[in-house]
């Protein structure tokens, strides 16, 4: 089964995203993204899939997955159930994480941690207890004080002793592959042709799907409308352009 695309929204004005989700969720599917991804546990427990690897979790499960690598958990609890906070997460991209070592030449430490994230990190209780605060303050957090907290965080998992890798060493993320799916293809034309018009009944086409699906399918995958999508991505594509 193919991971689905998940579209990771930065907004305007943040470095990376911060957040929390209860269960069910729209995320919690099989699913990879180009960000980096700190995923901390709070409640239930189940099973959790790491590109090739096979998992139990518990409250306090706190693994780092790098870019394109799919994952997913999936809580134990009875039909029907929901729980109002499952996790709590933290996403940032290559592109941040690679300027800011380059204008902070003392964060180069980070590269080792960062390259072990790429068959996904699973560290110690002990290590989840001392980030937990800091997981629960930067969802809220603004300004100087956010950034306080991300350096905060990434200094205690480079810190960290005995985490261990979760998919093999011959494991290799296939996001071009993965990009074939119905779904994944329809953003993909989205991001070639922002600058183009195009309705949803193209997009439907593309996906494979009719135009009904489609429409709740992309809401599923990107948490808004196609028209707010849409609206967003053009917005920051004329900011790019007026700063260059």
């Amino acid at each position: 089964m193919e991971p689905d695309l998940e579209v990771v929204q930065i907004r305007r004005g943040e470095s990376f995203k911060a957040w929390s989700h209860g269960y069910p969720f729209r995320t919690v599917r099989w699913h990879f993204h180009p960000e980096y991804e700190l995923h901390q546990v709070v409640a239930t427990s189940g099973r959790y899939f790491v590109g090739d690897f096979i998992g139990e979790f518990e409250p306090g499960n706190l693994v780092l997955t790098g870019p394109n690598l799919p994952h997913n958990w999936v809580s134990d609890l009875p039909p029907g159930s929901t729980i109002p906070l499952r996790g709590r997460i933290l996403q940032f991209s290559e592109e941040f994480i690679g300027d800011l070592t380059k204008v902070m030449p003392e964060l180069s430490g980070l590269a080792a941690l960062l390259e072990f994230s790429r068959r996904g990190a699973l560290f110690t209780r002990s290590t989840s207890d001392k980030i937990a605060p800091l997981m629960e303050e930067i969802a809220s957090a603004n300004g100087v004080r956010r950034i306080e907290l991300f350096l905060m965080i990434l200094g205690t998992l480079s810190r960290a002793r005995s985490a261990r890798p979760l998919s093999s060493p011959n494991y290799l993320p296939d996001p071009s592959g993965y990009m074939s799916a119905g779904m994944n293809k329809a953003l993909a034309f989205i991001r070639q042709n922002l600058t183009q018009p195009f309705g949803e009944a193209e997009l439907a086409a593309i996906a494979g799907q009719s135009q009904s699906a489609f429409s709740r399918s992309f809401r599923r995958h990107t948490g808004m409308s196609l028209v707010q999508y849409v609206k967003r991505l053009r917005i920051n594509l004329a900011c790019q352009i007026l700063m260059s």
